[in-house]
């Protein structure tokens, strides 16, 4: 006698494509991508505040979401990349910069123009907006050399950012991705939407 296979409730589909749905968007973003704000103008002109990215999260390999070391390597970060990446002094925050100086690399900041093995680093997107130069290392910073399984970062707001020549080296297995696209723009002091940068690539 033929046995008729009762149907699923539809709270149990809704349910079940709730919780895949979920269980999608959690490997996305732990492996493939992840939305971040930009809350600082340490990246001006290239990033500004209110700008919205998306991070690439596999173009260095696949990491291991609770240690981060490399369960599948690509390659390492590479000069002019920009990162995000965990504070170094406080692992719970999030810091997007440039790459300047990867392992072995010789960084150094000489009357504010950066040097890297002695030859001047051109970053196009860089900026010094104050003229002034300070005895700090801001401005003035002896050589470093970068040690294995690091990079040194500095902001492209190069006179206004926190970066690597005053707290050191960015251990790769902090870094989050690679910054690569903005997907919305808000310009809080105007109240407006910045239409112009919603899409555009971060060089």
């Amino acid at each position: 006698m033929p046995v008729k296979v009762a149907e699923k409730s539809l709270v149990r589909e809704y349910t079940e494509a709730i919780i895949i749905a979920l269980l999608l968007a959690i490997f996305i973003r732990t492996f493939v991508v992840q939305a971040f704000k930009i809350p600082s103008g340490s990246m001006i002109p290239t990033l500004l505040v209110g700008d919205h990215i998306l991070v690439n999260k596999f173009g260095y390999g696949v990491k291991n979401p609770l240690n981060g070391t490399s369960w599948i390597a690509v390659h390492d970060p590479r000069r002019h990349d920009v990162i995000v990446f965990k504070y170094p002094q406080n692992p719970s925050q999030d810091f997007i910069k440039r790459v300047v100086g990867v392992a072995g690399d010789r960084v150094e900041v000489v009357r504010k123009k950066v040097f890297v093995n002695g030859e001047p680093f051109i970053e196009p997107n860089a900026v010094n907006l104050d003229p002034e130069i300070l005895p700090s290392p801001r401005d003035e910073m002896a050589p470093l050399t970068v040690p294995p399984g690091s990079v040194f970062v500095m902001g492209d707001n190069r006179d206004n950012s926190h970066d690597s020549r005053f707290w050191g080296f960015v251990d790769l297995k902090a870094i989050r991705g690679k910054a690569f696209m903005l997907y919305w723009s808000w310009d809080s002091e105007n109240f407006t939407v910045r239409w112009n940068r919603i899409g555009n690539i971060i060089p």
